[in-house]
């Protein structure tokens, strides 16, 4: 099965995510089938937080993918600011 989620990557202690469709047996951190955005939870200033391609995103959930409940709320707040 599909599942939408945030993959970590970054510095240590300035973590970065990037918004992932992965197949749910593979690892956190692992290989992915398509990287659908990003997610800055340390974001100042001008740097934008979150950055989503919804359409890429409509797709997979209309194939059947699970989002995590972090990019439930993640779809949820920022969803409307785009």
């Amino acid at each position: 099965m599909v599942v939408i989620r945030l993959a970590r990557s970054g510095a240590k202690k300035r973590p970065f995510y990037h918004i992932v469709a992965a197949d749910n047996r593979s690892p956190v951190g692992g290989s992915y089938i398509e990287r659908l955005g990003y997610f800055n939870p340390i974001a100042s200033g001008k740097e934008v937080p979150c950055h989503m391609n919804f359409d890429r995103i409509q797709y997979w959930l209309a194939q059947g993918a699970q989002p995590s409940q972090r990019i439930k709320h993640l779809l949820k707040n920022y969803r409307t600011s785009v």
